[in-house]
């Protein structure tokens, strides 16, 4: 079956296959976070996007590409309480390193329970076993909220495959119909915005995949006819 990624609390993992990257999903949590793994082919290393809720569930995630629970590093792509609840039971059992942005890094550090955390900044980049992913800081839904890309090889060969098409994990910073919440104040909301236009859409094109921390993915060729809305209606 194709990847679709729709994903639901208690249900199945959606699970895409790449030539390099096996990327799967899950839906945690009472506020249906979604968690991603992503999973080196050539190395079996793995990375998991958001230790939102639920670590039994997330455990049972990593175990699926790595029945050894082996697991290199979480990315917490925003401080907020809802995507850490996970952190200090997943770091525990798997070893795993710690990043997240440097201005959430402190918020993050705590809600695992002091674990070191890694300060990312925008340029970043994370290797994965064969795998490097960028780091892409869109400041606004938090001061230090960062996404990662991932781009697939020039050369590719299985069906769901395109060549150089970029993944992007993108938190909580963008979703289908618009750019994450900024508690109504402009100033926030402006930031997200210009970040979310200069480093993703002026940056990446329509083939774009947009991998949310809730809901369903989206293109950024869905999403690229509504930025002008998205500025003028102000959220």
């Amino acid at each position: 079956m194709s990847y679709t990624g729709d994903v639901r609390v208690g249900g199945p993992t959606a699970v895409r296959e790449l030539d390099d990257a096996v990327v799967r999903k899950v839906a945690v949590g009472p506020g249906a976070n979604n968690a991603y793994l992503v999973t080196c082919r050539r190395s079996g290393a793995q990375l998991l996007v958001d230790a939102a809720a639920d670590p039994d569930r997330l455990l049972a995630l990593v175990r699926e590409g790595s029945p050894a629970a082996r697991l290199a590093t979480v990315v917490t792509t925003h401080r907020h309480a809802d995507h850490v609840g996970a952190l200090v039971s997943v770091l525990a059992v798997t070893g795993a390193d710690l990043a997240a942005g440097a201005d959430d890094a402190d918020a993050v550090g705590a809600a695992a329970g002091g674990a070191p955390v890694r300060r990312l900044v925008h340029g970043d980049t994370l290797t994965v076993g064969h795998l490097v992913l960028e780091v892409v800081a869109l400041r606004g839904h938090t001061p230090g909220s960062v996404a990662l890309a991932l781009r697939e090889p020039e050369h590719v060969h299985v069906p769901d495959a395109v060549p150089g098409r970029v993944h992007l994990f993108t938190g909580d910073s963008l979703f289908p119909g618009g750019v994450g919440a900024t508690g109504g104040d402009p100033e926030r909301f402006e930031q997200l915005f210009t970040d979310v236009r200069a480093r993703v859409f002026d940056r990446f094109d329509d083939a774009t995949w947009v991998y949310p921390g809730h809901g369903a993915d989206t293109t950024l060729g869905a999403e690229r006819p509504h930025l002008d809305a998205w500025r003028a209606r102000g959220w």
